[in-house]
C-alpha cells in the first residue's frame, strides 16, 4: 500500500480521533481504526454529556474551579483553566457539523448537572445519548472530509523511528495477517484507555492500554499510571462489559441505598452528588461489608429523559421506572496515559496523543464528570494546528519496538486487577499483583500485561491516597502532590520492563 510520508497518521475512531483528523483539515490525514468507523470506540458509550460553562450564572474559571477541586492536588490549573476556556467553542464547532444537542423550549442549549459540578453547564444530546450522537456527527463529517483516508480493520502494531528516534510512521496489521507501514510526518495517538484490563468496566472490552504500549514500548514516557477512575454505578447484571447507570440520573435526584434499605451516602459531604472517588469507595464499602446496592431512579418521564439507561435496563431485564437498579464501581476512564504537553506533544519527536491515551494534567487524580470528550475536543485543535505549523521532516523509518503478541492470560489479568488494583488498595495486594504480572510480562511481554504492571507498580509506590487512587494502608494524602512519572526499560532479549524514572510536583 503507497502512503505519501507527508501523510498524518491518527490512531483510533472515538472523538479524540475523528476531531483531530477532522481539525487537520486539509492537510492529508490516514485515519486507522481497529472496526468498522463508528464501533467499538468508548466515545459512543458516554451518557454524561459535555462540560461547558455556558450559562448566564457560569464562567470558564468556575469551571476551572471545580475541575481542579476534582482532581485532588494534581490537576494543573493552567491547563484546566486553558481547556474550561476552549469548551464553548468546542460546543460551537460541534453545532456547527449538525450535532443536535438538546435545546430548551427558548432555542438555548438545555443544560444539565453532574456532581461535582457548582452549576448546570452539561450539554446533551437525546438525553443520555451524547457520546453516540457526537461519534455519529463526527463520523458523518469524516467519511465526508476529502483529505481524510480511513483505513477500517487495521490494528496499529508499532511505531517507527527515523535514524535520530523521531517517530516518522506507523507498522498496522489487518485481520488477515497482512502488514502495511505508513510513512508519516507525525503520528497521533488516539487510542482510547485501558478499562478492559479490569473484570468489571463499563468499557469496551478492547480497550486494554494498547495505544500506552505502543508509546512506550518507542520510549515515550508515562504519567500518573496509577490514576484509574471507577464509575460509582455500573449496573450489575452479569453483562460484560457493564451497563452504565449515567451519573446523571444522580444529577436528577437518584438515591443510592444498601440492601437494608438505608440511605448510606446522608452524612457525605454532596452525598449522592459527591465526587465519583467518594462514591464508588462507599458503594465499595458496602459491598465489602456483604451488602447489596441499588440506584433508585423511578423519576418521573425517566423514559423520555434516560431512553438509554431504561433500554440498557429493560435488555437486562429491568424496569428502572418501576424497580431500582443494582449497581457496583467498574474501571470507566484512565486519568494517566502518556505525557504530553499543551500542544498534545508526548516526550518523543514525531508522536502527539489525545484524549484518553493522553496525560494532559487536566483530570489529575480524579477526573471531574464530563470533562473527558471535551478535553479530546480542546487538544484535537491544539494538536492540528500544532502539526500543521511544523515543518515536514521524514527520513527513513525502522522499527521503534517490536509489537507484543495477544494476551493468552487476559482473563487471569482482569481478575487480578479487579481483586488487588481496584478501588482500594494495599501494599500487600499490590505486590502480589506485581510479582504474577512481573511473570507474564516476562512469559508473554504483551500489551495487557505491561500496562496492567505499569499501573500495579506506579501505584505501589505511591504511597498516598488520593483522588481515584486509594491505598487502605495510606489513607491520607501526602503533604505535596506530585506526579509519578514511568517508562518501559528494555535490553536484547528481555521482556520490557517498568521503570519509575521521575516525581514531578505539581506546577
Amino acid at each position: 500500500m503507497s502512503h505519501s510520508p507527508e501523510n498524518i497518521v491518527v490512531v483510533g475512531g472515538g472523538v479524540a480521533g475523528l476531531a483531530t483528523a477532522l481539525r487537520l483539515a486539509p492537510l492529508p490525514v490516514t485515519l486507522v481504526v481497529a472496526s468498522p468507523l463508528g464501533n467499538d470506540a468508548a466515545t459512543g458509550w458516554a451518557q454524561g454529556g459535555i462540560a461547558a460553562a455556558l450559562g448566564a450564572d457560569d464562567r470558564p474559571d468556575l469551571h476551572a474551579i471545580d475541575t481542579l477541586s476534582a482532581g485532588a492536588g494534581l490537576s494543573q490549573p493552567l491547563v484546566a483553566r486553558r481547556v474550561a476556556g476552549a469548551a464553548p467553542g468546542a460546543i460551537d464547532w460541534l453545532v456547527g457539523l449538525g450535532t443536535p444537542f438538546d435545546r430548551n423550549p427558548n432555542g438555548s442549549l438545555a443544560l444539565g448537572l453532574e456532581a461535582a459540578h457548582s452549576r448546570r453547564r452539561i450539554v446533551h444530546a437525546q438525553g443520555d445519548g451524547t457520546g453516540r450522537v457526537v461519534l455519529e456527527t463526527l463520523t458523518r463529517a469524516a467519511r465526508a472530509c476529502p483529505s481524510i483516508h480511513v483505513m477500517e480493520g487495521w490494528r496499529a502494531e508499532e511505531l517507527l523511528a527515523d535514524a535520530q528516534g523521531r517517530i516518522a510512521g506507523l507498522a498496522a496489521r489487518d485481520r488477515e495477517g497482512r502488514t502495511v507501514t505508513l510513512a508519516a510526518r507525525a503520528v497521533v495517538l488516539a487510542t482510547g484507555g485501558l478499562g478492559g484490563l479490569y473484570g468489571a468496566t463499563t468499557n469496551p472490552l478492547g480497550a486494554v492500554g494498547s495505544g500506552l504500549a505502543l508509546a512506550a514500548r518507542a520510549g515515550a514516557v508515562l504519567r500518573d499510571m496509577e490514576f484509574v477512575q471507577f464509575h460509582p454505578t455500573a449496573m450489575a447484571v452479569g453483562a460484560d462489559p457493564m451497563p452504565l447507570a449515567t451519573e446523571a440520573l444522580r444529577g436528577e435526584g437518584a438515591k443510592l441505598f444498601n440492601g437494608r434499605g438505608e440511605r448510606f451516602m446522608t452524612e457525605v459531604p454532596g452525598q449522592e452528588l459527591a465526587p465519583r472517588d467518594v462514591v464508588a469507595r462507599a458503594i465499595f464499602a458496602q459491598i465489602a461489608a456483604g451488602e447489596s446496592v441499588v440506584l433508585d431512579a423511578r423519576m418521573k418521564d425517566i423514559e423520555r429523559r434516560f431512553p438509554g439507561v431504561v433500554a440498557l435496563c429493560r435488555a437486562n431485564g429491568l424496569d428502572p421506572a418501576r424497580a431500582p437498579i443494582p449497581v457496583r464501581p467498574a474501571a470507566h476512564y484512565h486519568m494517566g496515559g502518556v505525557r504530553v504537553d499543551g500542544s498534545g506533544r508526548s516526550s518523543l519527536a514525531g508522536l502527539w496523543a489525545c484524549g484518553e491515551v493522553a496525560s494532559t494534567g487536566l483530570h489529575g487524580a480524579n477526573r471531574l464528570a464530563s470533562n473527558s470528550l471535551l478535553e479530546a475536543l480542546a487538544y484535537a485543535q491544539w494538536i492540528a494546528t500544532d502539526i500543521a505549523g511544523e515543518e515536514c521532516r521524514v527520513g527513513p523509518a525502522r522499527a521503534a519496538g517490536p509489537p507484543g503478541p495477544r494476551s493468552p492470560a487476559r482473563t487471569e489479568i482482569r481478575a487480578l486487577m479487579d481483586r488487588q488494583v481496584g478501588v482500594v488498595r494495599d501494599a500487600d495486594g499490590l505486590e502480589a499483583a506485581a510479582q504474577r504480572l512481573g511473570t507474564l510480562a516476562d512469559r508473554d511481554g504483551d500489551a495487557l500485561s505491561l500496562v496492567a504492571l505499569a499501573i500495579t507498580e506506579a501505584a505501589l509506590r505511591r504511597c498516598e491516597s488520593r483522588g481515584g487512587h486509594f491505598r487502605a494502608d495510606y489513607p491520607a494524602p501526602a503533604a505535596v502532590a506530585r506526579h509519578s512519572e514511568t517508562r518501559f526499560g528494555e535490553a536484547p532479549g528481555v521482556a520490557p520492563s517498568v521503570e519509575a524514572i521521575d516525581t514531578r510536583q505539581v506546577a
